[in-house]
């Protein structure tokens, strides 16, 4: 991220450039990824020994890449968001460590799947709704697709490392590449050769081995981290920060499995019932459905786009900006919707002759597929705009709901039902009925958050307040537990050596240099969520937690001075003058003190400390990857319970005993 002071025009230039810069790359990355996942079908599609009943197979297939894409994009996305964090913190020793054990569980994953897959390779394609009729290519296709599902997996890990170590360029081309040798190779194995469906698999395969080698050659002159043979050397604690930050992705792509196999199971139930049998749904479902991902690609390639600019101008409080880009891209959101749906329901055909022309039977059940299922493509595209939107500003809880509801909770109880009443068409419309459901629960949110968010900007007055000038001496930092005095007792410790005091000080510094709202930097580290750790990824509080990081270094360079909280110990930790203390005290004390200070009863007082303490051992450990109780992590740690004059009267001597030396 770049530096706060710089990310300032993210808050003064024209939002429609600002989202035209970023947007585009997001746009064309995303789309490039389509083009495997479409490119066969075309070619399939249109191979007279093939046509339907190949795309078909290759339908059945499809939400078994999407298991294995999961598992990758858990530990790539995992790994690459703990790369950011680890370089917000200026510390990328143990980076290595974590790509290496990602790398080394992805590919022990990988060979579980290959084994799994083979040995019940007949019922999981049956139970992905393979017919008698395309077992046998559903098989073919599935056994090289399978037996080279370890190099896809690895190559999915390193892309989204790729992009955090600073090289999203390198990364496309190790995506494009794979995408253009899988095109050019497609036409030459399947009509040249005569490979047929095999053919496919293995232009798809030779594409995927270059990405590999491709990201392969990158991971041997990275910018931030060198892997070597202590990297792959197990450590379970780092492993499941990764798999913390990872496990969003992993969800969001096993919903599209779950939804996926739900959708083929009940294809091949009501269509073995209907006159158009199993095949033709399955081929013409696995088409329609890699259609809409490039749709939902460029919608998805906005929001990204968006989400800096969301990011920024939500954490400065600028909400009439937050207000014009959320209708900037919601506009534009419409307008793909709108597009597609007038191509999706005047021209199907358009787009179902590309991947072959079929029997009148096949051509009406796809155009109905097409009219039908994609009936509110609009919808869809808000919902998943919204969604992102939401991370974008902070709501990992309204993200992760909206981002569920329309496929979990609607979706599956749907598709399960209304083909009971109206047949494989019931199949059909479960999606529409989904999305108006869960558009009218997307908006409800939508409007609810927007009615709380001010009419107005708010804007932080400024109040006056300059890092001090100091002299040369100890920069003393304060941890402490909630109830245990320790601002007070900062206060005293100052006073005491005549340095200057930081607490809230520093958050009106931050926010005066940065452009963000005060009161938004100061309540990061004590927001209590139950997805905290995702909450503390997010663009907004990414851009408040570098702007308190840049003010802290800041007044270290003035001189001696007292700053309490903010992680301030691990932030300065390579100062020499540096005292690093943490203040603790006796459960009942604190409870006491939290009484005194709140009007608390004993009861919410006690609750009070819990969440007070949890949210600020979480803050802690995502900016230092440490405990924050950790004793060792300190240069002293003291019980206030003596009572706060004399805890400051202690800590001033040991400071004094330490300038001595």
């Amino acid at each position: 991220m770049e530096n706060n002071e710089d990310n300032r025009f993210l808050g003064e230039e024209r939002i429609s450039k600002l989202l035209f810069k970023f947007a585009i790359p997001c746009i064309l990355s995303l789309l490039i990824s389509s083009l495997y996942n479409i490119v066969d079908q075309i070619f399939i599609g249109n191979y007279q020994d093939l046509k339907y009943l190949g795309n078909a197979a290759t339908s059945v297939v499809f939400p078994i890449t999407i298991i294995a894409v999961a598992f990758a994009w858990c530990f790539g996305d995992g790994s690459a968001a703990y790369l950011s964090l680890c370089q917000g913190r200026k510390d990328t020793s143990k980076v290595h460590k974590a790509i290496g054990n990602s790398l080394l569980i992805t590919f022990f994953i990988s060979l579980l799947l290959v084994i799994l897959g083979f040995s019940f390779r007949d019922s999981l394609l049956y139970l992905f709704g393979a017919s008698i009729e395309s077992i046998s290519l559903a098989r073919a296709y599935f056994n090289i697709i399978l037996t080279f599902i370890p190099i896809y997996m690895m190559g999915n890990v390193m892309s989204p490392i790729m992009r955090a170590d600073g090289s999203p360029k390198f990364a496309m081309l190790s995506t494009l590449s794979g995408a253009v040798i899988n095109i050019i190779l497609d036409p030459l194995f399947i009509y040249g050769f005569h490979w047929g469906i095999e053919g496919a698999a293995w232009a798809t395969i030779i594409g995927q081995i270059f990405s590999f080698l491709i990201a392969v050659l990158y991971f041997r002159r990275t910018k931030t981290f060198q892997l070597h043979f202590e990297s792959f050397k197990w450590d379970g604690k780092l492993l499941g920060n990764v798999i913390k930050l990872g496990i969003s992705t992993f969800i969001t792509q096993m919903s599209i499995v779950i939804v996926s196999l739900v959708c083929n199971m009940m294809l091949k139930t009501y269509g073995e019932q209907s006159v158009y049998g199993i095949d033709i749904p399955m081929a013409v479902m696995g088409i329609c459905m890699k259609v809409f991902t490039i749709v939902i690609n460029i919608v998805v390639g906005i929001i990204l786009g968006a989400q800096p600019i969301l990011g920024y101008n939500f954490g400065a409080k600028k909400f009439d900006r937050v207000r014009k880009t959320f209708r900037l891209v919601l506009r534009t959101t419409i307008l793909v919707g709108v597009v597609a749906t007038l191509v999706f329901e005047f021209s199907p055909q358009i787009i179902i002759r590309l991947f072959g022309t079929e029997s009148e039977l096949y051509m009406d059940f796809a155009q109905m597929t097409f009219r039908i299922f994609l009936l509110f493509v609009t919808f869809t595209c808000t919902i998943k705009m919204i969604s992102i939107f939401f991370q974008a500003v902070g709501e990992p809880v309204k993200s992760a709901a909206v981002s569920l509801m329309r496929d979990i909770v609607c979706f599956i109880p749907l598709v399960l039902l209304l083909p009971r009443q109206m047949g494989i068409k019931g199949v059909l419309w479960a999606a529409p009925v989904a999305d108006s459901i869960g558009i009218v629960i997307t908006l409800l949110l939508t409007v609810t958050f927007f009615h709380k968010l001010p009419k107005e900007d708010t804007v932080t007055e400024s109040d006056g307040l300059k890092i001090l000038p100091s002299r040369k001496g100890v920069i003393i930092t304060i941890a402490r537990e909630h109830g245990s005095q320790g601002k007070f007792i900062g206060e005293l410790v100052a006073k005491e050596l005549a340095i200057p005091y930081y607490d809230k000080e520093l958050t009106a510094i931050a926010a005066e240099e940065s452009g963000l709202d005060k009161e938004f930097l100061s309540k990061i580290s004590e927001k209590e969520n139950s997805l905290y750790q995702l909450y503390l990824t997010t663009e907004p509080v990414k851009y408040a937690i570098e702007a308190q990081e840049q003010v802290i270094q800041k007044i270290a360079l003035e001189g001696s001075c007292v700053i309490v909280g903010r992680a301030a110990d691990y932030v300065l930790r390579k100062q020499n003058s540096l005292i690093r203390i943490f203040i603790y005290a006796d459960k009942d004390y604190r409870i006491k003190n939290v009484m005194k200070m709140y009007g608390d009863n004993r009861g919410n007082a006690k609750k009070h400390i819990e969440r007070s303490d949890r949210a600020r051992a979480h803050y802690y450990e995502i900016i230092s990857g440490k405990n924050w109780k950790e004793w060792t992590n300190y240069d002293l740690c003291i019980n206030s319970s003596i009572g706060a004059e004399a805890t400051a009267r202690t800590i001033c001597d040991y400071v004094k005993k330490r300038q001595e030396k």
